[in-house]
Protein backbone atom coordinates (compact mmCIF):
# COMPACT_ATOMS: atom_id res chain seq x y z
CA UNK A 1 0.00 0.00 0.00
CA UNK A 2 1.18 3.57 -0.71
CA UNK A 3 4.12 2.16 -2.57
CA UNK A 4 6.82 5.55 -3.39
CA UNK A 5 4.82 7.79 -0.93
CA UNK A 6 5.96 9.92 1.87
CA UNK A 7 5.26 9.72 5.48
CA UNK A 8 5.65 12.41 7.58
CA UNK A 9 3.51 14.90 10.46
CA UNK A 10 2.81 18.16 9.58
CA UNK A 11 2.12 20.24 12.99
CA UNK A 12 -1.05 22.66 12.49
CA UNK A 13 -2.09 25.44 14.49
CA UNK A 14 -4.02 22.89 16.61
CA UNK A 15 -3.24 19.18 16.01
CA UNK A 16 -0.44 17.11 14.56
CA UNK A 17 -1.85 15.94 11.54
CA UNK A 18 -0.03 12.52 9.91
CA UNK A 19 -0.42 11.97 6.31
CA UNK A 20 1.03 10.38 3.49
CA UNK A 21 1.97 12.22 -0.19
CA UNK A 22 2.90 10.75 -3.46
CA UNK A 23 2.58 11.22 -6.92
CA UNK A 24 2.98 14.02 -9.34
CA UNK A 25 0.93 16.64 -10.72
CA UNK A 26 -2.27 18.87 -9.66
CA UNK A 27 -2.62 18.35 -5.89
CA UNK A 28 -5.63 16.09 -4.36
CA UNK A 29 -6.09 15.86 -1.01
CA UNK A 30 -8.01 12.81 0.26
CA UNK A 31 -9.89 12.59 3.38
CA UNK A 32 -11.09 9.46 5.17
CA UNK A 33 -13.96 8.31 7.60
CA UNK A 34 -14.98 7.24 10.84
CA UNK A 35 -13.48 4.51 12.45
CA UNK A 36 -10.66 4.50 9.39
CA UNK A 37 -7.69 6.33 8.42
CA UNK A 38 -6.57 7.49 6.04
CA UNK A 39 -5.56 3.91 4.23
CA UNK A 40 -9.26 4.01 3.52
CA UNK A 41 -8.16 5.13 -0.33
CA UNK A 42 -5.48 2.07 -0.34
CA UNK A 43 -7.02 0.52 -3.81
CA UNK A 44 -6.58 3.73 -5.56
CA UNK A 45 -4.23 5.51 -3.87
CA UNK A 46 -1.44 4.56 -6.33
CA UNK A 47 -3.16 4.62 -9.46
CA UNK A 48 -4.28 8.29 -8.85
CA UNK A 49 -0.26 8.96 -7.97
CA UNK A 50 -0.05 8.89 -11.32
CA UNK A 51 -2.12 11.71 -12.71
CA UNK A 52 -2.32 13.53 -9.11
CA UNK A 53 -0.07 14.57 -6.30
CA UNK A 54 -1.32 12.67 -3.76
CA UNK A 55 -2.13 13.19 0.08
CA UNK A 56 -3.78 11.65 2.10
CA UNK A 57 -4.20 12.51 5.96
CA UNK A 58 -5.67 11.48 9.05
CA UNK A 59 -8.13 13.89 10.36
CA UNK A 60 -7.39 15.17 13.50
CA UNK A 61 -7.33 12.68 16.82
CA UNK A 62 -7.84 9.66 14.01
CA UNK A 63 -5.21 7.26 13.28
CA UNK A 64 -1.71 9.04 14.01
CA UNK A 65 -3.09 12.01 14.40
CA UNK A 66 -2.81 13.90 17.40
CA UNK A 67 -5.71 16.26 18.43
CA UNK A 68 -5.71 18.34 21.57
CA UNK A 69 -7.23 16.37 24.59
CA UNK A 70 -10.05 19.07 25.58
CA UNK A 71 -13.20 19.02 22.73
CA UNK A 72 -13.54 22.65 24.08
CA UNK A 73 -17.00 23.40 25.91
CA UNK A 74 -18.51 23.13 22.88
CA UNK A 75 -16.80 20.83 21.24
CA UNK A 76 -15.11 23.11 18.58
CA UNK A 77 -11.73 21.56 18.71
CA UNK A 78 -13.34 18.99 16.63
CA UNK A 79 -15.76 20.54 14.63
CA UNK A 80 -15.24 20.42 10.80
CA UNK A 81 -14.42 24.14 11.04
CA UNK A 82 -11.18 22.53 12.87
CA UNK A 83 -11.16 20.03 10.48
CA UNK A 84 -11.20 22.06 7.52
CA UNK A 85 -8.49 24.35 8.47
CA UNK A 86 -5.70 21.70 10.06
CA UNK A 87 -6.04 20.27 6.38
CA UNK A 88 -5.51 23.90 4.68
CA UNK A 89 -2.30 24.31 7.09
CA UNK A 90 -1.26 20.90 5.39
CA UNK A 91 -1.60 21.71 1.88
CA UNK A 92 -0.02 25.20 2.60
CA UNK A 93 3.00 23.33 4.34
CA UNK A 94 3.32 21.17 0.99
CA UNK A 95 3.48 24.32 -1.06
CA UNK A 96 -0.57 24.08 -2.07
CA UNK A 97 -2.53 26.77 -1.85
CA UNK A 98 -5.50 25.40 -4.10
CA UNK A 99 -6.06 21.82 -4.99
CA UNK A 100 -8.91 19.37 -5.54
CA UNK A 101 -10.13 17.79 -2.30
CA UNK A 102 -12.30 14.15 -1.52
CA UNK A 103 -13.54 12.59 1.35
CA UNK A 104 -15.39 10.09 2.59
CA UNK A 105 -17.92 9.61 5.58
CA UNK A 106 -16.43 12.30 8.03
CA UNK A 107 -13.67 13.09 5.87
CA UNK A 108 -16.37 14.13 3.17
CA UNK A 109 -18.53 16.31 5.75
CA UNK A 110 -14.83 18.05 6.36
CA UNK A 111 -14.30 18.88 2.73
CA UNK A 112 -17.88 20.05 2.72
CA UNK A 113 -17.26 22.43 5.61
CA UNK A 114 -13.34 23.82 3.95
CA UNK A 115 -15.86 24.01 0.68
CA UNK A 116 -17.77 26.81 2.66
CA UNK A 117 -15.10 28.15 4.67
CA UNK A 118 -12.17 27.74 1.90
CA UNK A 119 -13.91 28.46 -1.19
CA UNK A 120 -10.73 29.92 -3.00
CA UNK A 121 -8.36 27.02 -1.76
CA UNK A 122 -11.11 24.16 -3.66
CA UNK A 123 -10.93 23.85 -7.17
CA UNK A 124 -13.41 20.94 -7.31
CA UNK A 125 -14.48 18.49 -4.25
CA UNK A 126 -15.70 15.17 -3.91
CA UNK A 127 -18.04 13.75 -1.39
CA UNK A 128 -18.83 10.16 -0.64
CA UNK A 129 -21.50 8.60 0.60
CA UNK A 130 -22.94 11.53 3.01
CA UNK A 131 -25.59 13.97 2.66
CA UNK A 132 -25.54 17.28 4.57
CA UNK A 133 -24.92 17.09 8.22
CA UNK A 134 -27.74 19.68 8.89
CA UNK A 135 -30.13 17.69 6.36
CA UNK A 136 -29.32 14.38 8.45
CA UNK A 137 -30.42 15.93 12.11
CA UNK A 138 -33.52 17.22 10.13
CA UNK A 139 -34.66 14.30 8.57
CA UNK A 140 -34.49 11.70 11.79
CA UNK A 141 -36.57 8.82 11.51
CA UNK A 142 -37.07 5.13 12.96
CA UNK A 143 -34.73 2.96 10.17
CA UNK A 144 -31.77 6.12 10.30
CA UNK A 145 -31.80 6.25 13.95
CA UNK A 146 -31.57 2.38 13.65
CA UNK A 147 -29.16 2.22 10.89
CA UNK A 148 -27.24 5.04 12.17
CA UNK A 149 -27.15 4.31 16.00
CA UNK A 150 -23.72 5.56 16.33
CA UNK A 151 -24.35 9.11 15.67
CA UNK A 152 -26.75 9.65 18.94
CA UNK A 153 -24.45 7.04 20.94
CA UNK A 154 -21.45 9.10 20.33
CA UNK A 155 -22.86 12.59 21.41
CA UNK A 156 -23.68 11.50 24.51
CA UNK A 157 -21.53 13.10 27.59
CA UNK A 158 -18.04 11.75 28.30
CA UNK A 159 -16.84 9.56 29.35
CA UNK A 160 -19.61 7.33 29.11
CA UNK A 161 -19.74 6.16 25.30
CA UNK A 162 -16.14 6.24 25.18
CA UNK A 163 -15.26 3.94 28.43
CA UNK A 164 -18.33 1.56 26.75
CA UNK A 165 -16.65 1.30 23.52
CA UNK A 166 -13.16 1.04 25.01
CA UNK A 167 -14.62 -1.72 26.99
CA UNK A 168 -14.33 -4.44 24.54
CA UNK A 169 -11.52 -5.59 22.19
CA UNK A 170 -11.00 -3.07 19.98
CA UNK A 171 -10.93 -5.95 16.93
CA UNK A 172 -13.89 -6.95 18.13
CA UNK A 173 -15.51 -3.55 18.32
CA UNK A 174 -14.51 -3.00 14.70
CA UNK A 175 -15.87 -6.01 13.10
CA UNK A 176 -19.04 -5.28 14.43
CA UNK A 177 -18.64 -1.10 13.25
CA UNK A 178 -17.54 -1.94 9.97
CA UNK A 179 -19.90 -4.94 9.16
CA UNK A 180 -23.06 -3.38 10.41
CA UNK A 181 -24.52 -2.37 7.12
CA UNK A 182 -24.82 -6.21 6.31
CA UNK A 183 -22.18 -6.74 3.53
CA UNK A 184 -19.57 -8.51 5.24
CA UNK A 185 -15.90 -7.58 5.65
CA UNK A 186 -14.06 -8.95 2.92
CA UNK A 187 -13.39 -6.26 1.03
CA UNK A 188 -11.14 -4.94 4.02
CA UNK A 189 -7.90 -7.11 3.43
CA UNK A 190 -6.59 -8.10 6.37
CA UNK A 191 -3.73 -5.78 6.62
CA UNK A 192 -6.17 -2.80 6.51
CA UNK A 193 -8.16 -4.09 9.25
CA UNK A 194 -5.23 -4.68 11.13
CA UNK A 195 -4.28 -1.24 10.89
CA UNK A 196 -7.74 -0.11 11.76
CA UNK A 197 -7.74 -2.18 14.71
CA UNK A 198 -4.14 -0.87 15.67
CA UNK A 199 -5.21 2.85 16.03
CA UNK A 200 -8.42 2.41 17.48
CA UNK A 201 -7.11 3.59 21.06
CA UNK A 202 -8.44 6.11 23.81
CA UNK A 203 -7.01 8.68 21.68
CA UNK A 204 -8.75 7.91 18.72
CA UNK A 205 -11.90 7.04 20.61
CA UNK A 206 -12.60 10.12 22.49
CA UNK A 207 -11.72 11.95 19.35
CA UNK A 208 -14.39 10.37 17.57
CA UNK A 209 -16.79 11.12 20.20
CA UNK A 210 -15.99 14.76 20.07
CA UNK A 211 -16.18 14.64 16.50
CA UNK A 212 -19.61 13.24 16.59
CA UNK A 213 -20.55 15.84 19.39
CA UNK A 214 -19.42 18.68 17.57
CA UNK A 215 -21.63 17.57 14.55
CA UNK A 216 -24.64 17.42 17.17
CA UNK A 217 -23.81 20.63 18.25
CA UNK A 218 -21.01 23.68 17.12
CA UNK A 219 -21.36 22.38 13.52
CA UNK A 220 -24.54 22.41 13.24
CA UNK A 221 -25.12 25.60 14.54
CA UNK A 222 -22.69 26.76 11.43
CA UNK A 223 -24.17 24.88 8.96
CA UNK A 224 -27.73 26.58 10.14
CA UNK A 225 -26.34 30.07 10.06
CA UNK A 226 -24.37 29.43 6.53
CA UNK A 227 -28.19 28.20 5.16
CA UNK A 228 -29.81 31.61 6.48
CA UNK A 229 -26.85 33.68 4.77
CA UNK A 230 -27.19 31.97 1.32
CA UNK A 231 -23.72 30.42 1.89
CA UNK A 232 -23.16 27.87 -0.51
CA UNK A 233 -20.53 25.28 -2.10
CA UNK A 234 -18.72 27.28 -4.89
CA UNK A 235 -16.72 24.74 -6.38
CA UNK A 236 -18.17 22.20 -9.13
CA UNK A 237 -19.10 19.50 -6.65
CA UNK A 238 -18.96 15.34 -7.41
CA UNK A 239 -21.41 13.12 -5.32
CA UNK A 240 -20.83 9.15 -4.77
CA UNK A 241 -23.04 6.71 -2.80
CA UNK A 242 -23.28 2.88 -1.97
CA UNK A 243 -26.65 1.77 -3.98
CA UNK A 244 -26.25 -0.35 -1.04
CA UNK A 245 -25.84 1.86 1.94
CA UNK A 246 -27.96 4.26 4.02
CA UNK A 247 -27.49 7.03 2.10
CA UNK A 248 -29.21 5.82 -0.76
CA UNK A 249 -32.52 5.26 1.20
CA UNK A 250 -32.44 8.94 2.55
CA UNK A 251 -34.14 10.65 -0.54
CA UNK A 252 -33.22 12.00 -4.25
CA UNK A 253 -29.80 12.16 -3.13
CA UNK A 254 -27.75 14.25 -5.81
CA UNK A 255 -31.28 17.15 -5.38
CA UNK A 256 -30.92 17.27 -1.93
CA UNK A 257 -26.88 18.18 -2.77
CA UNK A 258 -28.00 20.94 -5.11
CA UNK A 259 -29.93 22.52 -2.66
CA UNK A 260 -26.43 23.31 -1.33
CA UNK A 261 -24.58 24.60 -3.97
CA UNK A 262 -23.94 27.15 -6.73
CA UNK A 263 -23.18 25.06 -9.41
CA UNK A 264 -24.65 22.09 -10.96
CA UNK A 265 -23.79 18.88 -8.97
CA UNK A 266 -22.51 15.47 -10.76
CA UNK A 267 -22.77 12.04 -9.66
CA UNK A 268 -24.08 8.62 -9.20
CA UNK A 269 -24.42 5.64 -7.11
CA UNK A 270 -22.09 2.66 -7.07
CA UNK A 271 -22.46 -0.82 -6.33
CA UNK A 272 -21.18 -0.86 -3.06
CA UNK A 273 -22.30 -0.38 0.66
CA UNK A 274 -21.70 2.47 2.62
CA UNK A 275 -17.27 1.93 2.27
CA UNK A 276 -17.51 3.11 -1.52
CA UNK A 277 -13.29 3.59 -2.12
CA UNK A 278 -13.15 -0.11 -0.61
CA UNK A 279 -16.30 -2.00 -2.02
CA UNK A 280 -16.06 0.17 -5.44
CA UNK A 281 -12.41 1.27 -5.95
CA UNK A 282 -12.52 1.14 -9.79
CA UNK A 283 -15.68 2.92 -10.18
CA UNK A 284 -14.51 5.70 -7.60
CA UNK A 285 -11.57 6.09 -9.73
CA UNK A 286 -12.63 6.69 -12.55
CA UNK A 287 -15.13 9.18 -11.54
CA UNK A 288 -12.42 10.97 -9.99
CA UNK A 289 -10.26 10.66 -12.68
CA UNK A 290 -13.59 12.25 -15.18
CA UNK A 291 -14.12 15.00 -12.53
CA UNK A 292 -10.90 16.39 -11.69
CA UNK A 293 -9.26 17.58 -14.75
Amino acid sequence: MFEGFTTTDIETSGARIHLRHGGSGPPLLLLHGNPATHVTWHRIANRLAERYTVVATDLRGYGDSVGPEDGGPRHENYSFRAMAQDQVEVMRALGFDRFYVAGHDRGARTTHRLCLDHPERVLKAAVLDILPSQYVWTHVDKKWATDSWHWTFMIQPAPFPEQLMAGVPADWFMRFKLSKNGRGLDFFPKEVFDEYVRCFTWKTIHASCEDYRACATIDLELDNADIERGNMVKAPLLVLWGRHGAVAGKGDVLSIWQERTELPVTGAATESGHYVPEEAPDDTYDWFVRFFR
